[in-house]
C-alpha cells in the first residue's frame, strides 16, 4: 500500500481540524522539551549508583559513638 502526497495532505488537514493550530504547536513544544530533557539526563551520568542512595538503617557515626559510650558507663556504674 503506497501512501502518496495527497493522502498525507488529507491526514494533515484532518489532524489540523481536530486539534487546532495552537494545540498542535503546544504539543510539539512539549515534545521538544521532553527530548531535550531526555538527552540532558543521558549526558548526566551518575558517578556510582550506590553513592546516590543513602543507606536506610545505618545510624550516623556520632550517634553510634554516643550510644555506645552511654551504655558502657551505665554498666560500670552499677
Amino acid at each position: 500500500m503506497n501512501v502518496g502526497p495527497w493522502q498525507l495532505i488529507i491526514v494533515a488537514l484532518v489532524v489540523l481540524v481536530l486539534f487546532g493550530r495552537g494545540r498542535i504547536s503546544e504539543m510539539m513544544g512539549d515534545f521538544g522539551k521532553g527530548i531535550k530533557s531526555f538527552k540532558k539526563g543521558m549526558n548526566d551520568e551518575p558517578e556510582s549508583p550506590a553513592a546516590q542512595i543513602p543507606p536506610q538503617n545505618a545510624a550516623p557515626a556520632s550517634d553510634a559513638k554516643a550510644t555506645s559510650a552511654e551504655s558502657g558507663s551505665a554498666k560500670s556504674g552499677s
